[in-house]
């Protein structure tokens, strides 16, 4: 995450996490260091997994004092293991005490994210097929969560709903029909952008093709019908396939012959990669 996304987009973020970590004094380390002291700090590895969000993690550090140092070991997208000294901070023993757990939480999760999208986008190679995340993020952390499945080697879907035009069920009550809905959209949206409809049954995508949609999401449908849609849309439109996907049943669809696999489960069932902070020790800052 380059730092003008970092500062025109997560600052604020970062901010509101510390904010809520933090509303009023932070108790126990003025009780322990009520001055200033420079000190040091081992970022480790506890657990194998792909590193996601160091800028993210240093960004809460330098956002409560800009002269925290760091001395980074690995960069986003490397494998760590347990043990790995990923990083050591140097700055305001204070800071480094009140930074510590928002720090940790931005990028264990992050990490936890690409952790699972590597693995995901594993079970799908040699297949061609292109691996996406979805809307199913945390409020507020959908800039960090999306940017872990990037890193993991996955592929970004809508960032949000100004981002393109997705037809999904009930978009498709609300006009009456998977027909009316396409036509609707491409009467609206502007025509540099693609739109994309939902499908559950043959009858739905051979709607969607004959309404000009351009990619079809086959949702939650049997792999024989799946196969059967895609012979049926005959690469008159782009296929995605959606619907509880996740890392343990997905290498079954590598023989469908879909272009893209969506799966929630990147950002909403990935666990943590358990990091740690440890070490803390003053120093002396003319040594």
């Amino acid at each position: 995450m380059n730092d003008i996304n970092l500062r025109l987009n997560a600052d604020k973020l970062i901010l509101g996490a510390l904010r809520e970590d933090m509303p009023g004094e932070d108790v126990s380390t003025n009780a322990v260091m009520p001055e200033y002291r420079l000190g040091t700090v081992k970022l480790i590895a506890k657990q194998e997994g792909i590193i996601a969000g160091l800028d993210v993690f240093a960004r809460v550090f330098t956002l409560l004092d800009e002269t925290t140092s760091f001395d980074f070991k690995f960069s986003d997208g490397d494998m760590v293991h347990p043990g790995d000294l990923i990083c050591i901070i140097t700055g305001d023993i204070r800071v480094l005490l009140s930074g510590e757990r928002t720090a940790l939480n931005y990028l264990q999760r992050m990490s936890g994210i690409a952790t699972y999208t590597h693995r995901t986008v594993e079970a799908l190679e040699g297949s061609g097929i292109k691996l996406l995340d979805t809307r199913k993020t945390t409020p507020n952390n959908r800039i960090f969560e999306k940017y872990a499945v990037k890193i993991g080697g996955g592929n970004n879907h809508r960032t949000g709903l100004s981002d393109g035009v997705m037809l999904k069920d009930n978009h498709i009550g609300a006009a009456g029909g998977v027909g009316a809905a396409v036509r609707m959209a491409k009467a609206y949206a502007p025509f540099v952008r693609k739109i994309e409809v939902e499908t559950e049954t043959l009858l739905q995508v051979k709607e969607a093709v004959e309404a000009g949609a351009d990619i079809i999401m086959l949702d939650n449908m049997s792999d024989d019908d799946m196969r059967e849609a895609v012979k049926l849309i005959n690469g008159r439109a782009e296929t995605e396939c959606s619907g509880n996907v996740t890392l343990k049943n997905i290498a079954r669809l590598k023989s469908i012959g879909i272009d893209y696999v969506s799966s929630g489960a990147l950002t909403h069932s990935a666990q943590i990669l358990d990091l740690s902070m440890k070490e803390l020790k003053p120093v002396d800052k003319e040594a």
